[in-house]
């Protein structure tokens, strides 16, 4: 039996997808009643870069202290904290690519208009963003991945056990 490998990547991509999906409908209903395509904050933008280097340095403590070389002991519940925020942060970077994509791609089709264009690169400094989220998160968590022991051999162990 292996164990729980935690957060994969398809589970990533599935669920920004989703919400790509989810948002395209939902945008298309919005622009259909002729209303404009909201416009991120760059507020938004500063709070993911913020969110995603906090998580990385958190997962490099834990990282430190796993491997023996960190300057204080580290108590197993804030390893374990550190681990689900990792994966929080990856999973909200997922949701955030599908919503910020799921905006570009209503505005393409108008993207030879200046003022369409100028709105689309606030949305693909998101996205970007939004990604580089998804992976501190992922990053996060292999730091905080517990090396399996080493054994000789596994099955030599079960053979005597019936």
């Amino acid at each position: 039996m292996r164990p729980r490998e935690g957060l994969r990547v398809t589970t990533l991509v599935i669920v920004a997808l989703v919400a790509l999906i989810i948002g395209w409908v939902v945008m298309k209903w919005w622009v259909s009643g002729a209303h404009a395509v909201p416009e991120p904050g760059w507020v938004g933008l500063a709070v993911m870069a913020f969110l995603g280097g906090g998580v990385l340095v958190a997962g490099f403590q834990v990282k430190q202290v796993r491997d023996g070389r960190g300057q204080t002991a580290m108590s197993p519940m804030r390893a374990a904290r550190t681990l689900v925020l990792g994966q929080a942060a990856a999973l909200t970077g997922a949701v955030l690519t599908g919503w910020y994509a799921s905006n570009a791609l209503i505005l393409l089709p108008d993207i030879d208009v200046a003022s369409q264009l100028a709105r689309l690169w606030p949305l693909l400094a998101h996205l970007g963003v939004a990604i580089l989220l998804c992976v501190a998160g992922m990053v996060t968590q292999s730091m905080c991945r517990i090396k399996p022991p080493k054994h000789k051999d596994d099955d030599e162990d079960d053979e005597g056990r019936d």
